[in-house]
């Protein structure tokens, strides 16, 4: 009875041993692998983000850019350029963003105008494009339409992902918000 628990120790210690380096072998090629995928859930995670961060301080800047008050024969208020780029700007720096990255969309948003808006990006302070005087509504119904403001931009995110090309490539998150102009 002695000399077979013996072989069957030796035998369990046998496979014991084969069972440790090879979940050291397996251990080896997973673990890298699941922390690529649990970087890249980070990554992604931040990039999504980024993008409600920017899409918030868009539609800030909409809002801040309607809210100036226009009269109905009116083209465009005079601060109404100015009030949504210091919006978006404010948003952006209160969300720890940094603002001197954010640029002009490409290709820019094509929009409907207006009588008296413009289609090309007024904001010269800042690298929001801010289209005024767009047309929100659909006029095919024969309704007057509606005018407002368009603001729009790009902001730039990278990934860090080891041991892939994706280091290298940059993208860009583009934010869009419309509000309609408020009337006196």
């Amino acid at each position: 009875m002695a000399a077979r628990m013996t072989t069957v120790a030796r035998i369990w210690r046998g496979l014991a041993g084969e069972t440790r380096a090879a979940e050291i072998a397996e251990a080896a090629a997973v673990l890298p692998l699941m922390f690529m995928v649990l970087l890249g859930i980070f990554w992604f995670g931040q990039a999504f983000s980024i993008y409600g961060t920017i899409t918030r301080a868009a539609q800030e800047g909409a809002r801040a850019g309607a809210a100036v008050p226009q009269c109905t024969t009116c083209t465009v208020a005079s601060g109404s350029v100015q009030n949504a780029s210091n919006a978006v700007q404010a948003a952006m720096a209160a969300a720890k963003l940094d603002v001197t990255q954010a640029r002009y969309p490409v290709p820019l948003p094509t929009v409907n105008v207006c009588s008296g808006g413009s289609a090309s990006c007024d904001g010269t302070s800042s690298n929001v494009c801010v289209q005024t005087g767009i047309q929100l509504s659909n006029t095919a119904s024969g309704g007057a339409g509606v005018c407002g403001i368009a603001v729009s931009f790009q902001y730039p995110f990278q990934f860090w992902l080891p041991f892939t090309s994706l280091n290298k490539q940059q993208i860009w998150l583009t934010a869009t918000a419309h509000a309609r102009v408020e009337t006196q």
